[in-house]
């Protein structure tokens, strides 16, 4: 059995696969800050982190209650430069929305996107990033497969099975899509 362990890059997670390639591409196009959203801070930290990189602003929405109980993750983001925000808010028309029916809330990735892309539509200078679940982000995540294939060459070894925890999918689709795509080349299942 092998482990794939990504925790030691400079955010804690695989997340800075996509995470500076999203902030390096805005940064091109002339984006001068990205807003995201945040559940425990993976995210939100690698984004930080990219931001920093480029000389981006990068605005955070976190889910209420990881704000609350990850404060080393929060300081993480700060430290980065980030401005987290505890969501929802009362800084948009979603956060208010939401605590004026319900003043307690614990917040959810959902409420926490609704601030974040609402503050990216009211201004051209700022985008929103997503650290998981599209397309070019999984593609973006193919990294960790693709080590995984040459460490295990390196081991003289091949998996039997490859698992990988899905949420959002990118975990899943980066280390999983290129064994996939070598048992199709394998097995001449695209020609």
């Amino acid at each position: 059995m092998y482990y794939k362990y990504e925790g030691v890059s400079p955010s804690g997670s695989h997340k800075p696969n996509t995470a500076v390639a999203q902030a390096y591409y805005n940064k091109q196009a002339g984006v001068k800050k990205l807003t995201t959203e945040t559940g425990a801070g993976q995210w939100g930290s690698s984004l930080a982190f990219a931001g920093a990189l480029f000389g981006l602003e990068v605005l955070v929405y976190m889910v209420k209650v990881s704000y609350q109980q990850k404060p080393y993750r929060r300081a993480l983001m700060e430290t980065y430069g980030a401005r987290v925000v505890a969501s929802p808010s009362t800084q948009t028309q979603a956060g208010r929305k939401i605590l004026a029916q319900n003043p307690n809330s614990n917040g959810s990735l959902g409420i926490a996107i609704s601030e974040a892309v609402e503050v990216a539509a009211a201004d051209e200078q700022t985008k929103y990033a997503l650290g998981s679940v599209l397309n070019h982000v999984l593609l973006h995540q193919t990294v960790i497969g693709q080590e995984a294939l040459t460490q295990l060459e390196m081991a003289g070894d091949y998996p039997d099975i490859v698992i990988g925890c899905t949420g959002g999918g990118s975990n899943f689709a980066g280390i999983a899509f290129p064994f996939l795509g070598l048992y199709c080349e394998e097995n001449e299942i695209y020609k």
